[in-house]
Protein backbone atom coordinates (compact mmCIF):
# COMPACT_ATOMS: atom_id res chain seq x y z
CA UNK A 1 0.00 0.00 0.00
CA UNK A 2 1.40 3.39 -0.99
CA UNK A 3 2.35 6.00 1.54
CA UNK A 4 1.22 9.60 1.45
CA UNK A 5 4.06 11.90 0.29
CA UNK A 6 3.52 14.07 3.38
CA UNK A 7 3.12 11.22 5.90
CA UNK A 8 6.66 11.65 7.30
CA UNK A 9 7.01 15.35 6.55
CA UNK A 10 7.80 16.01 10.21
CA UNK A 11 11.07 14.12 9.63
CA UNK A 12 12.16 16.61 6.98
CA UNK A 13 14.62 19.36 7.86
CA UNK A 14 13.19 22.85 7.46
CA UNK A 15 15.57 23.51 4.55
CA UNK A 16 13.84 20.74 2.56
CA UNK A 17 10.29 21.34 3.75
CA UNK A 18 10.43 25.00 2.67
CA UNK A 19 10.73 26.46 -0.80
CA UNK A 20 14.35 25.85 -1.86
CA UNK A 21 14.41 29.14 -3.78
CA UNK A 22 13.07 31.16 -0.84
CA UNK A 23 14.69 32.45 2.36
CA UNK A 24 15.71 30.20 5.22
CA UNK A 25 12.57 29.44 7.27
CA UNK A 26 12.45 30.99 10.74
CA UNK A 27 10.60 28.06 12.30
CA UNK A 28 12.26 24.74 12.95
CA UNK A 29 10.70 21.52 11.86
CA UNK A 30 10.16 18.66 14.30
CA UNK A 31 13.32 17.00 13.05
CA UNK A 32 15.27 20.25 13.56
CA UNK A 33 14.11 20.45 17.15
CA UNK A 34 15.22 16.86 17.82
CA UNK A 35 18.62 17.43 16.20
CA UNK A 36 19.16 20.77 17.96
CA UNK A 37 18.31 19.34 21.37
CA UNK A 38 20.77 16.47 20.88
CA UNK A 39 23.51 18.82 19.64
CA UNK A 40 23.05 21.17 22.60
CA UNK A 41 23.01 18.31 25.12
CA UNK A 42 26.19 16.82 23.62
CA UNK A 43 28.07 20.13 23.40
CA UNK A 44 26.97 21.53 26.77
CA UNK A 45 27.32 18.15 28.53
CA UNK A 46 30.84 17.64 27.19
CA UNK A 47 31.86 21.17 28.24
CA UNK A 48 30.41 20.63 31.73
CA UNK A 49 32.04 17.19 32.06
CA UNK A 50 35.53 18.39 31.04
CA UNK A 51 35.31 21.53 33.19
CA UNK A 52 34.19 19.50 36.19
CA UNK A 53 37.11 17.13 35.68
CA UNK A 54 39.60 19.99 35.48
CA UNK A 55 38.16 21.71 38.57
CA UNK A 56 37.65 18.50 40.57
CA UNK A 57 39.05 17.83 44.05
CA UNK A 58 42.22 16.26 42.63
CA UNK A 59 42.91 18.14 39.36
CA UNK A 60 46.68 18.09 39.66
CA UNK A 61 47.25 15.40 37.03
CA UNK A 62 44.94 16.97 34.46
CA UNK A 63 46.31 20.45 35.12
CA UNK A 64 49.81 19.11 34.82
CA UNK A 65 49.55 17.68 31.30
CA UNK A 66 47.19 20.36 30.02
CA UNK A 67 49.16 23.19 31.49
CA UNK A 68 45.93 24.94 32.54
CA UNK A 69 45.37 26.86 35.73
CA UNK A 70 42.14 26.89 37.65
CA UNK A 71 41.27 30.30 36.23
CA UNK A 72 41.90 29.25 32.61
CA UNK A 73 39.94 26.02 33.10
CA UNK A 74 36.95 27.96 34.46
CA UNK A 75 37.16 30.49 31.62
CA UNK A 76 37.33 27.70 29.07
CA UNK A 77 34.26 26.03 30.58
CA UNK A 78 32.21 29.24 30.65
CA UNK A 79 33.09 30.22 27.08
CA UNK A 80 32.42 26.68 25.83
CA UNK A 81 29.02 26.65 27.57
CA UNK A 82 28.10 29.98 25.96
CA UNK A 83 29.15 28.70 22.54
CA UNK A 84 27.10 25.54 23.15
CA UNK A 85 24.05 27.77 23.71
CA UNK A 86 24.88 29.45 20.41
CA UNK A 87 24.28 26.17 18.61
CA UNK A 88 20.54 26.92 18.80
CA UNK A 89 21.11 29.68 16.21
CA UNK A 90 23.85 28.00 14.18
CA UNK A 91 21.74 27.86 10.98
CA UNK A 92 20.89 31.56 11.00
CA UNK A 93 24.31 32.84 12.14
CA UNK A 94 26.40 29.98 10.83
CA UNK A 95 29.62 31.61 9.67
CA UNK A 96 30.13 34.06 12.60
CA UNK A 97 29.58 31.22 15.07
CA UNK A 98 31.76 28.86 13.02
CA UNK A 99 34.66 31.36 12.98
CA UNK A 100 34.33 31.86 16.74
CA UNK A 101 34.44 28.11 17.35
CA UNK A 102 37.36 27.77 14.94
CA UNK A 103 39.33 30.35 16.92
CA UNK A 104 38.47 28.56 20.17
CA UNK A 105 40.02 25.36 18.76
CA UNK A 106 43.48 27.00 19.27
CA UNK A 107 43.19 26.96 23.06
CA UNK A 108 39.91 25.38 24.20
CA UNK A 109 39.46 21.86 25.48
CA UNK A 110 35.82 21.96 26.62
CA UNK A 111 34.55 23.14 23.20
CA UNK A 112 35.84 20.06 21.34
CA UNK A 113 32.35 18.58 20.81
CA UNK A 114 31.06 21.98 19.64
CA UNK A 115 33.91 22.12 17.12
CA UNK A 116 32.83 18.77 15.61
CA UNK A 117 29.20 19.89 15.41
CA UNK A 118 30.18 23.13 13.68
CA UNK A 119 32.36 21.27 11.16
CA UNK A 120 29.38 19.05 10.37
CA UNK A 121 27.01 22.03 10.08
CA UNK A 122 29.32 24.00 7.77
CA UNK A 123 29.63 20.92 5.53
CA UNK A 124 25.84 20.59 5.35
CA UNK A 125 24.94 24.23 4.68
CA UNK A 126 27.89 25.67 2.75
CA UNK A 127 29.59 24.81 -0.53
CA UNK A 128 32.88 22.95 -0.65
CA UNK A 129 35.09 26.04 -1.03
CA UNK A 130 33.88 27.52 2.25
CA UNK A 131 34.12 24.13 3.95
CA UNK A 132 37.73 23.72 2.74
CA UNK A 133 38.69 27.13 4.15
CA UNK A 134 37.01 26.33 7.46
CA UNK A 135 38.74 22.95 7.65
CA UNK A 136 42.06 24.73 7.02
CA UNK A 137 41.35 26.93 10.05
CA UNK A 138 40.50 23.80 12.05
CA UNK A 139 43.73 22.06 11.03
CA UNK A 140 45.78 25.08 12.06
CA UNK A 141 43.89 25.28 15.34
CA UNK A 142 44.60 21.62 16.11
CA UNK A 143 48.29 22.08 15.32
CA UNK A 144 48.58 25.07 17.66
CA UNK A 145 46.56 23.32 20.38
CA UNK A 146 48.84 20.26 20.21
CA UNK A 147 51.87 22.52 20.70
CA UNK A 148 50.36 24.59 23.53
CA UNK A 149 48.74 21.66 25.38
CA UNK A 150 51.12 18.67 25.04
CA UNK A 151 49.56 15.46 26.35
CA UNK A 152 51.62 13.24 28.64
CA UNK A 153 52.74 9.98 27.03
CA UNK A 154 51.51 11.05 23.56
CA UNK A 155 53.50 12.75 20.83
CA UNK A 156 52.53 16.05 19.26
CA UNK A 157 51.66 14.38 15.95
CA UNK A 158 49.35 11.86 17.60
CA UNK A 159 47.36 14.60 19.33
CA UNK A 160 47.27 16.63 16.13
CA UNK A 161 46.31 13.62 14.00
CA UNK A 162 43.42 12.56 16.23
CA UNK A 163 41.97 16.05 16.28
CA UNK A 164 42.18 16.45 12.50
CA UNK A 165 40.79 12.95 11.92
CA UNK A 166 37.69 13.56 14.06
CA UNK A 167 37.04 16.93 12.41
CA UNK A 168 37.47 15.36 8.96
CA UNK A 169 35.00 12.57 9.77
CA UNK A 170 32.42 15.15 10.90
CA UNK A 171 32.98 17.17 7.71
CA UNK A 172 32.67 14.10 5.46
CA UNK A 173 29.47 13.11 7.22
CA UNK A 174 28.10 16.61 6.62
CA UNK A 175 29.09 16.46 2.94
CA UNK A 176 27.17 13.20 2.60
CA UNK A 177 24.07 14.76 4.17
CA UNK A 178 24.40 17.81 1.90
CA UNK A 179 24.71 15.64 -1.22
CA UNK A 180 21.57 13.71 -0.27
CA UNK A 181 19.63 16.92 0.29
CA UNK A 182 20.77 18.33 -3.04
CA UNK A 183 19.75 15.08 -4.70
CA UNK A 184 16.30 15.28 -3.12
CA UNK A 185 15.93 18.90 -4.24
CA UNK A 186 16.90 17.87 -7.77
CA UNK A 187 14.32 15.09 -7.76
CA UNK A 188 11.67 17.46 -6.44
CA UNK A 189 12.45 20.05 -9.11
CA UNK A 190 12.26 17.39 -11.79
CA UNK A 191 8.93 16.14 -10.44
CA UNK A 192 7.51 19.67 -10.31
CA UNK A 193 8.78 20.37 -13.82
CA UNK A 194 7.29 17.11 -15.12
CA UNK A 195 3.97 17.94 -13.46
CA UNK A 196 3.98 21.43 -14.98
CA UNK A 197 4.81 20.00 -18.39
CA UNK A 198 2.00 17.48 -18.07
CA UNK A 199 -0.46 20.22 -17.15
CA UNK A 200 0.76 22.21 -20.14
CA UNK A 201 0.23 19.22 -22.42
CA UNK A 202 -3.26 18.76 -21.01
CA UNK A 203 -4.09 22.42 -21.65
CA UNK A 204 -2.67 22.24 -25.14
CA UNK A 205 -4.65 19.08 -25.85
CA UNK A 206 -7.87 20.79 -24.80
CA UNK A 207 -7.13 23.84 -26.93
CA UNK A 208 -6.19 21.72 -29.93
CA UNK A 209 -9.33 19.64 -29.55
CA UNK A 210 -11.49 22.75 -29.43
CA UNK A 211 -9.71 24.18 -32.45
CA UNK A 212 -10.21 20.92 -34.35
CA UNK A 213 -13.90 20.90 -33.49
CA UNK A 214 -14.22 24.50 -34.67
CA UNK A 215 -12.58 23.65 -37.99
CA UNK A 216 -14.89 20.70 -38.46
CA UNK A 217 -17.88 22.90 -37.73
CA UNK A 218 -16.57 25.42 -40.23
CA UNK A 219 -16.62 22.77 -42.94
CA UNK A 220 -20.14 21.68 -42.00
CA UNK A 221 -21.37 25.29 -41.97
CA UNK A 222 -19.91 25.87 -45.38
CA UNK A 223 -21.76 22.77 -46.63
CA UNK A 224 -25.09 23.87 -45.16
CA UNK A 225 -24.78 27.45 -46.37
CA UNK A 226 -24.04 26.16 -49.87
CA UNK A 227 -27.29 24.14 -49.69
CA UNK A 228 -29.15 27.24 -48.58
CA UNK A 229 -27.71 29.18 -51.50
CA UNK A 230 -28.58 26.41 -53.96
CA UNK A 231 -32.23 26.09 -52.91
CA UNK A 232 -32.69 29.84 -52.59
CA UNK A 233 -31.29 30.22 -56.12
CA UNK A 234 -33.75 27.60 -57.38
CA UNK A 235 -36.66 29.52 -55.86
CA UNK A 236 -35.39 32.71 -57.42
CA UNK A 237 -34.90 31.04 -60.83
CA UNK A 238 -38.38 29.44 -60.86
CA UNK A 239 -40.79 31.84 -59.19
CA UNK A 240 -43.74 30.13 -60.89
CA UNK A 241 -42.94 26.63 -59.68
CA UNK A 242 -45.74 24.47 -58.24
CA UNK A 243 -46.59 25.16 -54.60
CA UNK A 244 -45.43 21.66 -53.62
CA UNK A 245 -41.90 22.27 -54.97
CA UNK A 246 -41.76 25.70 -53.36
CA UNK A 247 -42.86 24.25 -50.02
CA UNK A 248 -40.30 21.45 -50.26
CA UNK A 249 -37.50 23.88 -51.10
CA UNK A 250 -38.54 26.18 -48.27
CA UNK A 251 -38.55 23.23 -45.86
CA UNK A 252 -34.99 22.33 -46.89
CA UNK A 253 -33.91 25.95 -46.45
CA UNK A 254 -35.56 26.14 -43.03
CA UNK A 255 -34.04 22.86 -41.80
CA UNK A 256 -30.54 23.69 -42.97
CA UNK A 257 -30.73 27.23 -41.59
CA UNK A 258 -31.79 25.85 -38.20
CA UNK A 259 -28.98 23.28 -38.19
CA UNK A 260 -26.49 25.91 -39.33
CA UNK A 261 -27.45 28.09 -36.39
CA UNK A 262 -26.94 25.15 -34.04
CA UNK A 263 -23.50 24.47 -35.50
CA UNK A 264 -22.64 28.17 -35.29
CA UNK A 265 -23.43 28.21 -31.58
CA UNK A 266 -21.12 25.24 -31.13
CA UNK A 267 -18.33 27.01 -32.99
CA UNK A 268 -18.70 30.13 -30.88
CA UNK A 269 -18.59 28.04 -27.71
CA UNK A 270 -15.41 26.16 -28.52
CA UNK A 271 -13.37 28.55 -30.64
CA UNK A 272 -10.49 30.22 -28.82
CA UNK A 273 -9.19 33.50 -30.10
CA UNK A 274 -5.60 33.49 -31.26
CA UNK A 275 -5.30 29.69 -31.43
CA UNK A 276 -5.85 29.28 -35.18
CA UNK A 277 -2.91 28.56 -37.45
CA UNK A 278 -3.01 30.79 -40.51
CA UNK A 279 -0.36 28.72 -42.29
CA UNK A 280 -2.20 25.41 -41.93
CA UNK A 281 -4.63 24.35 -44.61
CA UNK A 282 -8.25 23.76 -43.52
CA UNK A 283 -9.04 20.18 -42.67
CA UNK A 284 -11.39 18.27 -44.93
CA UNK A 285 -14.93 17.44 -43.69
CA UNK A 286 -14.69 14.75 -41.01
CA UNK A 287 -16.31 11.30 -41.19
CA UNK A 288 -19.38 10.31 -39.17
CA UNK A 289 -20.93 7.05 -37.96
CA UNK A 290 -21.40 5.79 -41.50
CA UNK A 291 -17.59 5.40 -41.71
CA UNK A 292 -17.38 3.12 -38.65
CA UNK A 293 -17.24 -0.17 -40.64
CA UNK A 294 -14.24 1.15 -42.60
CA UNK A 295 -12.59 2.20 -39.31
CA UNK A 296 -13.14 -1.28 -37.87
CA UNK A 297 -11.61 -2.83 -40.99
CA UNK A 298 -8.53 -0.62 -40.56
CA UNK A 299 -8.10 -1.85 -36.98
CA UNK A 300 -8.52 -5.46 -38.09
CA UNK A 301 -5.84 -4.94 -40.72
CA UNK A 302 -3.56 -3.62 -37.95
CA UNK A 303 -3.91 -6.90 -36.03
CA UNK A 304 -6.76 -6.27 -33.56
CA UNK A 305 -9.92 -8.38 -33.53
CA UNK A 306 -12.73 -5.83 -33.63
CA UNK A 307 -16.39 -6.71 -33.10
CA UNK A 308 -18.59 -3.77 -34.05
CA UNK A 309 -22.15 -3.81 -32.74
CA UNK A 310 -24.21 -0.83 -33.94
CA UNK A 311 -27.95 -0.86 -33.22
CA UNK A 312 -28.78 2.54 -34.71
CA UNK A 313 -29.07 3.86 -38.22
CA UNK A 314 -26.13 6.21 -38.90
CA UNK A 315 -28.28 8.29 -41.27
CA UNK A 316 -30.67 9.25 -38.44
CA UNK A 317 -27.90 10.56 -36.16
CA UNK A 318 -27.14 14.32 -36.27
CA UNK A 319 -23.95 15.14 -38.10
CA UNK A 320 -22.22 16.73 -35.08
CA UNK A 321 -23.08 13.84 -32.74
CA UNK A 322 -22.02 11.29 -35.35
CA UNK A 323 -18.72 13.06 -35.86
CA UNK A 324 -18.02 13.15 -32.10
CA UNK A 325 -18.91 9.48 -31.78
CA UNK A 326 -16.59 8.58 -34.64
CA UNK A 327 -13.70 10.48 -33.04
CA UNK A 328 -14.27 8.79 -29.66
CA UNK A 329 -14.29 5.31 -31.22
CA UNK A 330 -11.28 6.15 -33.38
CA UNK A 331 -9.21 7.28 -30.38
CA UNK A 332 -10.37 4.26 -28.36
CA UNK A 333 -9.20 1.85 -31.07
CA UNK A 334 -5.93 3.77 -31.36
CA UNK A 335 -5.32 3.34 -27.61
CA UNK A 336 -5.95 -0.40 -27.93
CA UNK A 337 -3.36 -0.63 -30.71
CA UNK A 338 -0.91 1.33 -28.52
CA UNK A 339 -1.28 -0.52 -25.24
CA UNK A 340 -2.81 -3.92 -26.16
CA UNK A 341 -1.80 -4.81 -29.73
CA UNK A 342 -3.55 -7.87 -31.06
CA UNK A 343 -6.27 -7.79 -28.37
CA UNK A 344 -9.94 -8.33 -29.12
CA UNK A 345 -12.10 -5.20 -28.96
CA UNK A 346 -15.85 -4.99 -28.53
CA UNK A 347 -17.39 -1.72 -29.75
CA UNK A 348 -21.05 -1.05 -28.99
CA UNK A 349 -22.98 1.94 -30.34
CA UNK A 350 -26.62 2.32 -29.35
CA UNK A 351 -29.32 4.73 -28.25
CA UNK A 352 -32.22 6.57 -29.74
CA UNK A 353 -33.36 10.10 -30.41
CA UNK A 354 -34.36 11.87 -27.22
CA UNK A 355 -32.45 9.49 -24.92
CA UNK A 356 -28.99 10.08 -26.27
CA UNK A 357 -26.35 7.89 -27.85
CA UNK A 358 -24.16 5.52 -25.84
CA UNK A 359 -20.72 4.24 -26.84
CA UNK A 360 -18.81 1.43 -25.21
CA UNK A 361 -15.32 0.15 -26.03
CA UNK A 362 -14.07 -2.85 -24.07
CA UNK A 363 -10.80 -4.79 -24.39
CA UNK A 364 -8.76 -7.11 -22.13
CA UNK A 365 -5.96 -5.55 -20.11
CA UNK A 366 -2.53 -6.23 -21.63
CA UNK A 367 -0.39 -8.81 -19.83
CA UNK A 368 2.91 -7.54 -21.26
CA UNK A 369 4.31 -4.20 -22.37
CA UNK A 370 4.60 -3.84 -26.19
CA UNK A 371 8.18 -4.27 -27.39
CA UNK A 372 7.90 -1.20 -29.61
CA UNK A 373 5.05 0.95 -28.26
CA UNK A 374 3.41 3.46 -30.55
CA UNK A 375 4.61 6.95 -29.58
CA UNK A 376 2.09 9.47 -28.30
CA UNK A 377 1.61 12.36 -25.90
CA UNK A 378 -0.68 10.50 -23.50
CA UNK A 379 -3.43 13.14 -23.66
CA UNK A 380 -5.76 11.56 -26.23
CA UNK A 381 -8.37 10.60 -23.64
CA UNK A 382 -8.19 14.10 -22.18
CA UNK A 383 -9.05 15.52 -25.60
CA UNK A 384 -11.95 13.09 -25.94
CA UNK A 385 -13.25 14.10 -22.53
CA UNK A 386 -13.11 17.73 -23.58
CA UNK A 387 -14.92 16.95 -26.85
CA UNK A 388 -17.66 15.03 -25.04
CA UNK A 389 -18.09 17.81 -22.48
CA UNK A 390 -18.35 20.50 -25.13
CA UNK A 391 -20.97 18.43 -26.93
CA UNK A 392 -23.02 18.27 -23.73
CA UNK A 393 -22.16 14.65 -22.98
CA UNK A 394 -19.77 12.77 -20.71
CA UNK A 395 -16.94 10.26 -21.01
CA UNK A 396 -15.42 7.86 -18.50
CA UNK A 397 -12.60 5.37 -18.77
CA UNK A 398 -10.76 3.00 -16.49
CA UNK A 399 -10.20 -0.56 -15.45
CA UNK A 400 -13.17 -2.90 -15.08
CA UNK A 401 -11.86 -6.18 -13.66
CA UNK A 402 -9.51 -7.71 -16.22
CA UNK A 403 -10.71 -5.35 -18.96
CA UNK A 404 -10.29 -1.70 -19.86
CA UNK A 405 -13.59 0.10 -20.45
CA UNK A 406 -14.25 3.38 -22.22
CA UNK A 407 -17.85 4.62 -22.14
CA UNK A 408 -19.38 7.80 -23.48
CA UNK A 409 -22.80 9.36 -23.70
CA UNK A 410 -23.67 12.01 -26.27
CA UNK A 411 -26.91 13.98 -26.57
CA UNK A 412 -29.24 13.03 -29.42
CA UNK A 413 -32.10 15.48 -29.66
CA UNK A 414 -35.56 14.12 -30.43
Amino acid sequence: MGRSPTEYRWLWPSALAADPSGPLPARRSTRDWIVDVHCFVLAFGFAALITNDLLGPDPSEAVEWLGMSTWSSMTDGVVSAVVAFGLWWRRRFLMPLAILVGLLSFVSVASWMTQLIMAFTVAVHRRFGILAAYMGLTVVGNAVFALMRPELGVTHWETFGWGVAMATIAALWGMLVRSRRLLMLTWRERAERAEAEQQLRVSQARVLERTRIAREMHDVLAHRISLLSLHAGALEFRPGAPPEEIAAAAAVVRANAHQALQDLRTVIGVLRAGQSDEHQAPERPQPTLSALPALADESRAAGNRVRLEMTIDPETVPVAAGRDAYRIIQEGLTNVRKHAPGASVHVVVGGEAGDGMTIGIRNPMPVTVPAEPIPGTGVGLIGLGERARLAGGRLTHGRDGDHFMLTAWLPWPA
